[in-house]
């Protein structure tokens, strides 16, 4: 699952596909590329980790859903608990592209490769910003260490799920599955960055540019494909960049724009989450659903459980571990993998 494939066809992209999409990554969303490489475990040689852990910190309730329904819901971008999601990134891309030596050399830089590829892509986002922001749909979750096994993140229980029994689902997120492009989700890690290091890395973006020229013009990319990173790139900065206030929480984000790029296996509905009516989009983990998405089968990446601090651990335990088995994980994994946290706190 990576956040340069969304636009790629259905299936596991071959090792050129992603070499080449790697590259691209590495000139437009440097910041995303270097915590991706981290996360993922990149090596030296070019060899990545098959998949890397993240947690899902969730009410009891909604994770005993998410395991029966085998569905990971994705709320709308102005329900999501920071007020300023969409519009903080927003803001700061439209300060450095009002800038308009910035904006010109931006558009120049790439015009040596792919004449009016920039402004195209960037034409196309301001269209499409009203839906954008309107209709942004959005799931978190956050990278998970070793050193949480048993615990969970304290910061995250406490963040999460007010006074309700809260529980973590860890997964193991294959790095190519083929499932983010049959859903058209972009994958990508939250920057939490100042205001100036955003401007200072669409600096760096726009010096990558002028480096990469070999590359950019050896014939190997579509002009369509550049196009469609770039616009990546502005979706990617105004829903994935953050307050650096909330860095702690090392969260990666799935985002699906339904009005730019639909997937007919993403099933709209419309819930009550909080005493709010609100439209939600449910990412199947399933495979039943389509053969794409074999890679993100639920009882396949399910990696463990761990139960927030709660007065009822052992009947939690036994209603999880009935729940996971009846979603295809196996026995012995349920039995062992369903951990109460030994944060000792009161609740």
């Amino acid at each position: 699952m990576t956040n340069e494939d969304a636009s790629q066809p259905s299936g596991v992209l071959s090792v050129e596909q992603v070499e080449l999409l790697i590259k691209l990554a590495a000139i437009f969303m440097p910041v995303a590329r270097k915590q991706r490489d981290v996360h993922y475990q990149r090596q030296l040689s070019g060899a990545v980790a098959d998949s890397a852990r993240f947690a899902h910190y969730t009410t009891a309730e909604a994770a005993l859903n998410i395991i029966r329904t085998k569905r990971l819901w994705m709320r709308n971008a102005l329900c999501m608990s920071d007020y300023r999601e969409v519009q903080h990134g927003f803001e700061i891309f439209h300060r450095f592209f009002s800038n308009q030596s910035k904006a010109e050399a931006f558009k120049a830089a790439l015009d040596k490769s792919f004449p009016r590829a920039a402004a195209d892509a960037i034409a196309l986002f301001d269209q499409r910003w009203s839906t954008t922001r309107l209709h942004t749909y959005i799931a978190s979750i956050s990278e998970h260490a070793d050193t949480e096994d048993l615990h969970g993140r304290l910061s995250m229980w406490r963040a999460f799920g007010g006074n309700t029994a809260r529980v973590a689902l860890v997964f193991n997120v294959p790095w190519n599955s083929g499932g983010a492009a049959a859903l058209n989700l972009l994958f990508s890690p939250v920057a939490y960055l100042t205001e100036q290091q955003a401007l200072d890395t669409l600096d760096a973006v726009l010096t990558n540019i002028g480096a990469a020229q070999n590359f950019l013009g050896s014939g190997s990319l579509s002009r369509q494909l550049v196009v469609q990173f770039v616009f990546n790139m502005l979706l990617a900065g105004v829903t994935c960049l953050k307050h650096e206030g909330f860095g702690e929480e090392r969260e990666w984000r799935a985002v699906y724009s339904p009005h730019n790029a639909p997937s007919e296996l993403m099933k709209l509905s419309t819930k009550v989450i909080g005493g709010v009516p609100q439209v939600i989009y449910e990412i199947p983990l399933d495979e039943r659903v389509a053969p794409a998405l074999a890679g993100l089968e639920f009882s396949r990446i399910f990696d463990r459980l761990i139960i927030g601090p709660s007065p009822y651990p052992l009947p939690m335990c036994d209603a999880f571990m009935t729940a996971l088995v009846e979603a295809g994980v196996p026995q012995e994994v349920a039995q062992q993998k369903v951990i109460p946290s030994r944060i000792p706190i009161r609740v």
